[in-house]
């Protein structure tokens, strides 16, 4: 199983990016999906997570500017994220874990830097 995330970059104060994580696997639907990241000297955070049945939770810093969704059919994750801040930069992973077979994946990472 491969988890590629992809869409991160520089970008200024103010801008958005959209993040993307395809996954390989066959049962994509079972899984429920999230988004972490890790800022330089600090620990992995939970961003935002979406349940297989489509429920979203985000963490305060970030409600209100990101949504995380997903598309079935495409085995596909997305971070949309709008409104960004410095304090928002970070390597950004996507995670899959299923509650149902107790699997647990991880991606490789895209990095997103935001300038003042």
């Amino acid at each position: 199983v491969q988890l590629q995330a992809s869409g991160g970059g520089l970008v200024q104060a103010g801008g958005s990016l959209r993040l993307s994580c395809a996954a390989s696997m066959r049962s994509f639907s079972i899984y429920d999906m999230s988004w972490y990241r890790q800022a330089p000297g600090k620990q992995r955070e939970l961003v935002a997570s979406i349940t297989r049945y489509g429920t979203t939770n985000y963490v305060d810093s970030v409600k209100g500017r990101f949504t995380i969704s997903r598309d079935n059919a495409k085995n596909t994750l997305y971070l949309q994220m709008n409104s960004l801040k410095p304090e928002d930069t970070a390597v950004y992973y996507c995670n899959a874990n299923s509650p149902i077979t107790v699997a647990n994946y991880w991606g490789q990472g895209t990095q997103v830097t935001v300038s003042s």
